[in-house]
């Protein structure tokens, strides 16, 4: 705070502005004084009280400080703040503030202007007449009960429709409106606003009395004549008379001065020609009690039906024109005029000597001279006072755009030959007449001619001449026809392709005037391929394609033919089909057959082809059959008899067949263990076969036998001495007994010890080619089916041996040992 040279207080002024209810903070000086005094001045008066002070012993605030509002002083600093702001505390608040008291005193004034606001409240508007007639005066008043001034006053007006726009604006809350009309009939609403805030008024209606305005008649089916408004016969019509007026104006009909109708709308139903008159509407508001009225004009018209009709005709043999316009009817009568380029054409006018007349009928006479064959068009318009529009009907003249056409067909049961000619198109139509050999001929027809000719009965080679004149043309035209017998073709007269495969025959039509019966194909056999499986027909009316599935060499290869007829004659054609077997493929070699386990079930093969790298075959046929049994297998004991007969039967070969060409092993599954096979291959081409391979029987595979051998033997003299230690038991027992006899068995038994040993083989069961233990059967049975054994102990021999000899044809087979032990005893 600095303090000017002299000592002098320093004096300073600021204006605040609050809003009643609201906070307001007055502010004495920028840093906090050591004393400072708060005091109030009322506008109007002089009196300075105090409001709060601090003496450097704290704030105290004063009584006064309540009749201005919640006072609270800013700590830190000499500023108040006054919350809830009262319209009292408007006036002017005084800060002395002193500085630096213990050494050189320092003084500042703060004067504070607080000026306290009162926003405006929700202005409610009065109106003097919300009913006003149209023209008169009325005045509106925006009232306000709080509001600090200055007002501003705005006013709006709301149309029916939504719009909204300023209808007036100043200071003045009352405004006048003079020479009321219609258009201020709306919604009103007045704005209220200050430095404050802004407030508006709720909707007034006001609404304007007025009318009736001169009626409007709005005639429907709308139609106007110089007449004035006009209607047809027998149609509903409505007259609505519309006023405008507030309130609604209440409406009386009046036809030639007699009333008729009571209402806006007044509907004639199936009008009649006797309605024709004055129809008069009166508009009535009976609020003002004032009326208007208006007039039209209804006459009844009832046109033709439709719209002219036009036509062209030939006249005069084909050598000029008549154009005819016909529009029958209506009242009062139609106007039928004709236009085009008829001065050209050389016109002759037809029962009048007018071109325009008020007729329902008019033609016109044309001859050929001035015609062209372009195009020309011609209009017939009609006109009536009840249309609007003029109906008119057009007729355009020219030359059909292509030439005659001629064609022949037969009737579907070959009864009769149809020769037709025709020249379509053009207006108008074109005369068509036939001339043909030996008289036979029919007279001129519009547009199209048939000649009809019994089947056979055409003259073949010999033209049939159509002839078609038109008016337009000086000359006629003409087309032929000349009958000829069918003509087949075909894209190939000889067909070759390899077995198995599909090939399509075709038999073609030559293009040809007279139509034919349908295409016929006939086999190599000469059978009709209609309803054979094996062939698919595809045909039409100009070709027939024949399609062989499957082609066999034998069965396949042939002449077909295919053939057809018509009015005239018959034709076929042959085409020959050769069925070529696929090439020889490359024999095949097998080079390794074996069985894969000593189960002897199952065998896998492996085999070579030659020059491979030039391909020639799509598959195989690996081939196998039964040769032999092996003799003294136990299998054989338990075969049936429909298996004994297929193996004593001929030899039959089993296929397995190979698709894959890439293949080069194979295996052969489900084998009989006890059987010998021969293998064989044979390379395939499709379905050509190649040479079949040299035949072989699988190997064995291979193992050691002196283990298993070793074995045997060994066991077998173990069990042999057991046996014997029995016997002897056995004889020194019943040698008491029986000595004779024990004797004689004892002699027996030395003397013949394979028997025993041999029936107790045979008896037993045999595991790993040794007699199991137990009682001997004197007995001998057949033994049980088994696979072949290393190890086997032969019943067909006594004596020991080595090696059994195979099989024929198995020169792979192991060698089988058998093993016979003898027992004597004493």
């Amino acid at each position: 705070v600095k303090v000017n040279d002299k000592w002098e207080v320093v004096y300073q002024d600021t204006s605040v502005y609050g809003v009643v209810g609201k906070a307001v903070i007055l502010e004495c000086g920028t840093a906090l004084p050591d004393m400072y005094i708060w005091s109030f001045t009322k506008p109007g008066t002089d009196a300075i009280k105090a409001v709060v002070y601090n003496l450097g012993k704290g704030t105290r605030i004063q009584k006064l400080a309540e009749t201005l509002g919640q006072l609270t002083v800013i700590s830190n600093s000499a500023s108040v703040s006054i919350e809830k702001l009262p319209l009292d505390a408007h006036g002017l608040f005084t800060c002395q503030a002193f500085y630096d008291i213990e050494t050189e005193p320092k003084v500042y004034y703060y004067y504070v202007h607080l000026t306290v606001r009162v926003p405006v409240s929700k202005p409610y508007l009065l109106m003097s007449d919300v009913s006003p007639v149209e023209g008169s005066t009325m005045w509106m008043r925006c009232n306000l009960e709080n509001g600090t001034e200055p007002i501003q006053y705005m006013w709006q007006h709301e149309t029916r429709t939504g719009n909204i726009s300023t209808f007036a604006q100043g200071n003045s809350s009352v405004i006048n409106v003079t020479d009321v009309s219609r258009t201020h009939t709306g919604w009103y609403r007045c704005v209220a606003s200050n430095a404050v805030n802004s407030e508006s008024s709720n909707r007034l209606w006001l609404d304007t009395i007025f009318g009736p305005d001169v009626p409007q008649i709005d005639v429907t089916p709308y139609s106007v004549t110089e007449r004035g408004y006009s209607a047809l016969e027998r149609e509903t019509v409505s007259l609505l008379c519309q006023a405008q007026s507030n309130p609604a104006s209440q409406y009386v009909w009046f036809y030639n001065n007699s009333q008729v109708y009571t209402g806006p709308q007044y509907t004639i139903t199936k009008i009649l020609r006797m309605h024709t008159g004055d129809y008069t509407c009166l508009a009535q508001n009976t609020y003002l009690n004032t009326r208007s009225k208006k007039t039209i004009s209804l006459t009844v018209y009832y046109p033709p039906d439709g719209s002219p009709s036009c036509s062209v005709e030939p006249a005069l043999n084909h050598t000029s024109l008549r154009l005819l316009c016909s529009w029958p009817g209506g009242f009062p009568p139609p106007s039928l005029q004709w236009t085009g380029d008829l001065k050209r054409a050389g016109q002759v006018e037809a029962d009048t000597g007018q071109q325009t007349n008020q007729l329902t009928n008019a033609a016109l006479l044309l001859p050929s001279e001035g015609l062209t064959s372009n195009s020309s068009l011609f209009t017939c318009t009609g006109s009536h006072l009840a249309l609007k529009e003029s109906p008119a009907c057009s007729m355009r003249t020219y030359i059909p755009l292509a030439e005659p056409v001629c064609f022949a067909y037969v009737t579907n049961n070959k009864q009769y030959l149809m020769l037709s000619c025709s020249w379509d198109g053009g207006a108008p139509k074109a005369l068509v007449w036939w001339e043909g050999p030996g008289g036979q001929g029919k007279g001129g027809d519009e547009n199209s001619n048939i000649l009809i000719l019994r089947y056979g009965t055409a003259h073949s080679g010999e033209p049939y001449t159509c002839h078609a004149k038109h008016p337009l043309l000086t000359q006629t035209k003409t087309c032929r026809l000349t009958l000829e017998a069918p003509v087949l073709l075909t894209q190939r007269r000889v067909v070759s392709v390899y077995e198995g495969s599909d090939v399509q025959l075709t038999c073609n039509l030559r293009a040809n005037y007279l139509p034919v019966s349908e295409i016929t194909w006939f086999n190599n056999q000469g059978v009709d391929v209609q309803d054979i499986s094996k062939y698919t027909l595809l045909r039409t009316a100009a070709w027939a394609n024949l399609t062989v599935r499957d082609t066999h060499e034998i069965q396949d290869s042939g002449e077909y033919r295919c053939s057809t007829s018509n009015a005239v004659g018959g034709t076929e054609l042959n085409v020959t089909l050769i069925v070529k077997r696929h090439p020889m493929p490359p024999n095949a070699t097998l080079i390794r057959v074996m069985y894969n386990s000593r189960l002897r079930n199952e065998v896998e093969l492996e085999w070579q082809v030659e020059n491979e790298e030039y391909g020639g075959w799509t598959g195989f046929i690996l081939e196998h059959i039964w040769v032999s049994e092996r003799p003294g297998r136990r299998s054989s004991g338990n075969d049936s008899k429909e298996e004994m007969d297929k193996k004593i039967g001929p030899p039959v070969w089993y296929r397995n067949i190979i698709e894959d060409p890439q293949a080069r092993i194979h295996i052969v599954r489900n084998l009989t263990p006890t059987v010998t096979y021969q293998f064989r291959i044979t390379p395939v081409n499709h379905r050509t076969l190649g040479h079949p391979s040299a035949t072989k029987t699988p190997a064995e595979p291979r193992y050691n036998m002196l283990p298993a051998v070793i074995g045997a033997a060994l066991g077998g003299m173990l069990f042999a001495a057991f046996l014997t230690v029995l016997l002897l038991v056995f004889i020194i027992r019943n040698r008491n007994n029986n000595p004779r006899e024990q004797h004689s068995q004892s002699r027996e038994n030395i003397n013949f010890p394979e028997d025993e040993v041999v029936g107790g083989s045979e008896g037993g069961e045999e595991i790993g080619g040794l007699a199991s233990p137990g009682k001997m059967n004197p007995r001998p049975s057949m033994a049980l089916p088994r696979a072949s054994s290393p190890l086997t102990i032969s019943p067909l021999s006594a004596t020991p041996t080595t090696g059994q000899a195979s099989p024929p044809g198995d020169e792979n087979e192991p060698v089988s040992v058998t093993i016979t032990v003898k027992a004597t005893g004493s």
